[in-house]
Formats: C-alpha cells, sequence, structure tokens
C-alpha cells in the first residue's frame, strides 16, 4: 500500500504485522495464492487460533469470511476467494 500513491501520502490503514499479538478487531494485510499471488489484500480479523485466522476481507460481503495462516501477512487459499 505503502508507495502507491504520491510520496507524501500515508497509508490509510494501520496494520497489526505481529502474528503472536492479533486479535480479533486487528487490520491485516493478508495475501491469496494462485492468480491473485503478489497482491496485498485488506482484512480485519473475526476470529483468531493458535494456527489460523478468520478474516472478514470484503466490505461488499461483510458476511464472507477467509481462512488464513497465522502469520505475519496471512496466507488464503485462492479456492476461498
Amino acid at each position: 500500500m505503502q508507495g502507491m500513491g504520491t510520496s507524501d501520502e500515508a497509508c490509510p490503514f494501520e496494520f497489526n504485522f505481529d502474528a503472536t499479538r492479533f486479535k480479533v478487531g486487528d487490520t491485516v494485510s493478508y495475501r491469496v495464492n494462485g492468480s491473485l499471488e503478489g497482491f496485498p489484500f485488506v482484512g480485519r480479523l473475526v476470529e483468531v487460533h493458535d494456527d489460523h485466522v478468520v478474516i472478514a476481507g470484503d466490505p461488499a460481503e461483510p458476511d464472507k469470511r477467509y481462512r488464513g495462516t497465522r502469520e505475519s501477512r496471512p496466507q488464503v487459499d485462492y479456492s476461498e476467494i
């Protein structure tokens, strides 16, 4: 997200990149594998588990949830999108 606008433009999101401190409601930057590899996505954590997280990533579909890995930038499988 940084570097995508003008040089003086701040990122409009404040992310939590510390997977050990994830909590429900945190905003995270997550990745999707497959044909969406390399694109950054923004979501909100709705569940935090020992080995995975559940992300609400589409404001247009608030009930749509994606299961992601529990790491600084969670990985979501393309088949869930």
